[in-house]
């Protein structure tokens, strides 16, 4: 299989590179599905080289025919294979019959979907619908993709697990979990959005012989984050380097019983190279932050005037974490809005934003799905069926660089026509306190790249990165602090 690219389109674009391979380059639509059916073949033969045996659901479009010719090559490759039909053949038209009665042809068998399907110690073939589904699904459909999940057997998606939203990544009323996903032509969006990391398994990408050239005449819709970005963000140190030279990044935040937000967001932007870290906090709290870290410098504050001084010494700023919404985190949030610096607002920064939203600019916005929804004035639900749409907006409100955070976060900034994605990170940093080192994180690249949206970037995949290194003993378990010593590697980049 192919390195996945960083291109990743709309269903709609992926359908026109389609049509344009089709009438352009002269590669008919026939000859195209028999290139998806020998990708399937050989993803299928490297994950399961001991299978003997397959069951493949085959719908009724071009995802069905790609079903077929993977059956009729499995069968001449000497597999036991059996195909399902979801849907009666005769509905099928175009290349799909074409690879329909080529199976038939070589004496394949084809039984008709029934609701007591025996599934025995077959592979599962999903072949049942591709990327054109916009309504839930019901009748055999639903109750196909029901039984496929019911069966111990693992499954291979073609293209995308039949009911999630090509789109979106959202499933359609139900959706096949897949143990791999072999997608075709293009990246689709709806395999990084929404729920999809909980469906695709592990991807695979096959591009069918579509030249590069073709790719360039349509825009993606996202892009992976990939290591490039950590090489720009964060190059080679000049020999006559000093701490003056790398930012100093202000924090302010921690209020009583938030101590440790604050500090884990300042330890991160040291590992991260931040030249000067100076934490302004709660009087209550500044023991706890510098406790075992001397490399902060840190001040408690009582009076919000208390921070022009620290501003004036400061490159950029995070505000936010542990911050509370108590009147003394008000009264400091303003103190800090009113000033020009470089921004990066983070936690209870941004609960109160969304009771005064504003515009300001300069600025990286950093909320997880509930924070995002509280600063677009909307449900959560709406935030996470369209992601892409959520994190457009508010870059739009707000006119910032926004990382919408989750499974696959999300980075977009005004005037940038393309939206990151990051397909790095694991469910083990689910966990208190991994927003605070991403926000120190993010400052500290501010400061060193007085650039935001590629503090922003860079920031996203440094963290994402550090979390799966952190993760060699098991995710569960797993906590902020266990990102550190690899922050530092990644800062790092060959």
């Amino acid at each position: 299989m192919l390195e996945l690219p960083a291109e990743i389109y709309s269903a709609r674009q992926v359908r026109e590179l389609d049509r344009f391979a089709i009438d352009t380059l002269e590669i008919s639509a026939y000859e195209l599905m028999c290139r998806a059916g020998e990708a399937a073949l050989h993803s299928l033969t490297s994950h399961w080289p001991q299978t003997s045996r397959l069951a493949i659901f085959c719908g009724a479009g071009n995802n069905a025919g790609d079903g077929y010719v993977l059956g009729r090559l499995a069968a001449r490759g000497g597999l036991d294979v059996r195909v399902i039909a979801v849907v009666p053949t005769e509905r099928l038209s175009g290349a799909a019959a074409l690879a329909w009665e080529e199976f038939s042809a070589d004496g394949g068998k084809i039984e008709p979907y029934a609701t007591d399907v025996s599934l025995a110690d077959e592979v599962i073939v999903d072949g049942v619908l591709g990327t054109g589904l916009d309504r839930d699904l019901d009748g055999a459909l639903l109750a196909a993709v029901v039984a496929m999940n019911a069966a111990p057997n693992p499954v291979l998606a073609l293209d995308i697990p039949t009911g999630l939203h090509a789109d979106t990544g959202m499933p359609m009323g139900a959706a096949v979990h897949a143990a791999v996903t072999i997608t075709f032509v293009g990246l689709k969006a709806g395999l990084f959005l929404g729920l999809a990391p909980d469906y695709r398994g592990v991807l695979e990408f096959a591009g069918l012989g579509i030249p590069d050239e073709l790719y360039g005449q349509h825009a993606a819709a996202l892009e992976r984050l990939g290591t490039s970005v950590l090489r720009e963000a964060l190059p080679p140190r000049r020999p006559s380097a000093h701490k003056g030279t790398h930012g100093s990044l202000l924090l302010v935040g921690g209020s009583p019983g938030m101590a440790g937000a604050i500090r884990l967001a300042a330890e991160a932007a040291l590992r991260a190279g931040a030249g000067l870290v100076r934490v302004a906090t709660h009087p209550d709290c500044a023991a706890a932050v510098i406790a075992g870290r001397p490399e902060i410098m840190c001040q408690g504050l009582t009076d919000p005037a208390d921070l022009d001084a620290l501003v004036k010494a400061a490159d950029g700023v995070v505000l936010g974490p542990g911050l509370g919404r108590s009147d003394w985190g008000r009264r400091l949030m303003e103190r800090l809005l009113a000033t020009e610096l470089p921004m990066v607002l983070d936690a209870d920064g941004l609960n109160l934003l969304a009771e005064q939203p504003r515009p300001r600019g300069n600025w990286v916005l950093t909320p997880h799905p509930g924070e995002a929804a509280r600063l677009l004035q909307c449900s959560v639900e709406q935030v996470q069926s369209d992601r892409l749409q959520a994190v457009l907006d508010l870059v739009e409100r707000y006119q910032a660089a926004v990382i919408l955070k989750g499974a696959g976060s999300l980075v977009a900034s005004p005037g940038e026509t393309v939206v990151a994605v990051c397909d790095r990170g694991n469910p083990g940093m689910a966990t208190a306190g991994m927003g605070d080192v991403l926000a120190g994180i993010v400052g500290a690249l501010l400061v060193q790249t007085a650039d935001g949206p590629l503090a922003a970037r860079a920031g996203v995949l440094l963290h994402a990165l550090a979390g799966d290194a952190a993760v060699s003993d098991g995710q569960r378990g797993l906590i902020a602090r266990d990102l550190m010593p690899h922050i530092r590697r990644w800062a790092n980049p060959s």
